[in-house]
């Protein structure tokens, strides 16, 4: 039995169109148990909650522990990428007492667990301020952490630290006995028994970013606690779990996670060494609507580390003599492109052919126009990705690889 704490939430995305009760320790829950495995779950429960949990445990399989409460969490997101807003609770919860031999524990926002456990996992769920296991009285006498690399600085208090070295030291911190730190498209540092080891990335078409992580931490706990594998074997399994779930927005079976083969993102020796390359941006930016999209590009792809020339920031508008010339320099010192196509601008057009001319890659954002418009970025090798989600990441993978 692994026993699963954290939220259970309600989940609200304007596109692609998603509204789900899940939360981390929810689709922990559903996950292990879609693999075979026996889970209980602990949560804070409100009724809406408490009537999807009860249908969903009866149907997948595991056992629930709710504590009742009037009102829940619910996150809202305009796209899998953004800062979601959310509705907390009016008042304050006691903090939930977990006692159990192997433990999967999500930090949350309306309380926190108290968990005793032989073997635990622990995902605090928090980048501004991580909460440090032990922090509330928590034991384990076998504690893995699983975090990304801005949750294991500002745990830490330390920045700058190389991964390995950062892993380290939050392993003597800590007491913990495994620390993995997720990095994106350079896959996961996993630290354990003083070495510590990469294991990569996967690549997919598509990606269902809400709830990814709670994916990477519920696989490597049951791999790692229940199925006895070593720290990174269970971490490479957890990585290819989550590119199922990226690329199907759904949660595998022990067998189809078998069969699934997804390709490792491989990155440049400059990116592993510190370069970051440079995106344009083109797409048009004539309306609220359109600048909305190109703002929100911008930032996630400034979020992910890229460096970003856009024409609407780094030239402004005005008169063809004034502005070309910048553009067309901005394509020339750029990496690779990424393109917002819907609404066929003609000199988005114009920018995406210039750059394919030199050579540089170019992703292709386009949800609404017919095939027949796209048909000369379709046959002259443009990544065509119809989800903004998937075009961001695609040029983050892309340009990883240069």
């Amino acid at each position: 039995m692994l026993t699963v704490v954290g939220g259970v939430y309600r989940e609200r995305c304007m596109r692609p169109h998603w509204d789900e009760i899940y939360g981390s320790a929810g689709r922990a829950a559903s996950a292990i148990a879609r693999l075979g495995g026996k889970v209980e779950l602990h949560a804070y429960l409100d009724p809406l909650a408490q009537e999807v949990i009860a249908a969903r445990k009866g149907f997948e399989g595991f056992e629930a522990a709710g504590v009742a409460t009037p009102e829940g969490v619910c996150f809202y997101y305009a796209h899998g990428l953004i800062h979601p807003g959310f509705r907390l609770p009016k008042s304050g919860l006691a903090p939930l007492q977990v006692e159990a031999e192997k433990v999967l524990r999500y930090g949350m926002l309306e309380s926190t667990a108290v968990v005793r456990a032989d073997h635990a996992v622990f995902d605090p769920q928090n980048v501004d301020g991580p909460e440090s296991f032990h922090a509330n009285g928590s034991t384990a006498e076998h504690l893995a952490l699983v975090l990304n690399r801005y949750e294991a600085h500002a745990l830490l208090g330390e920045q700058g630290l190389a991964p390995d070295v950062l892993a380290a030291h939050l392993a003597e911190r800590e007491h913990a006995e495994v620390v993995i730190i997720k990095m994106g498209p350079q896959g996961a540092m996993v630290w354990h028994a003083g070495v510590a080891c990469r294991i990569p990335a996967y690549e997919t078409p598509r990606v269902w970013k809400i709830g990814s992580g709670d994916q990477f931490a519920a696989n490597f706990a049951y791999a790692w606690m229940e199925q006895g594998l070593d720290p990174v074997e269970a971490a490479d399994r957890a990585s290819r779990a989550t590119a199922y779930y990226c690329q199907h927005a759904g949660l595998p079976t022990a067998a189809e996670l078998d069969a699934y083969d997804p390709r490792p993102i491989v990155v440049s020796e400059r990116f592993a060494a510190g370069y970051r390359p440079q995106v344009y941006l083109a797409g048009p930016f004539f309306t609220l609507g359109q600048l909305w999209v190109v703002e929100q590009a911008r930032n996630c792809l400034r979020d992910m580390g890229m460096r970003v020339f856009s024409p609407y920031h780094d030239v402004g508008p005005g008169p063809a003599e004034e502005v070309v010339p910048d553009d067309i320099d901005g394509i020339r010192d750029c990496d690779l492109m990424l393109a917002i196509v819907d609404g066929k601008d003609v000199g988005t057009v114009f920018e995406v052919g210039y750059a394919h001319r030199d050579g540089k890659p170019v992703v292709v954002y386009v949800e609404n126009e017919q095939p027949e418009d796209c048909k000369m970025m379709v046959g002259t090798g443009c990544f065509m990705r119809d989800d903004f989600v998937s075009a961001i990441y695609q040029t983050v993978w892309v340009g990883a690889s240069l």
